[in-house]
C-alpha cells in the first residue's frame, strides 16, 4: 500500500514537473533582461555596464 502512494506521488511529481517547463512564467522576459554581449542580467532599463565601457 505504501509503494502504491509513493508511485503515485512521483507520478505526480513528474507531471507537475512536465507542465512547470512547458509553461515556465516570465520566459521570455528573462531571456531579455540579459545582456547580448556578455550575458549578464541588466537591472534596470539602461545598457549593460559592458557597453558604458565601465569595468569593475
Amino acid at each position: 500500500m505504501i509503494i502504491k502512494i509513493v508511485m503515485l506521488f512521483l507520478v505526480g511529481m513528474v507531471v507537475l514537473a512536465m507542465f512547470g517547463r512547458l509553461r515556465f512564467p516570465g520566459q521570455k522576459r528573462l531571456a531579455a533582461a540579459k545582456c547580448p554581449k556578455c550575458g549578464k542580467y541588466r537591472i534596470g532599463k539602461g545598457p549593460c555596464p559592458c557597453q558604458k565601457g565601465i569595468h569593475k
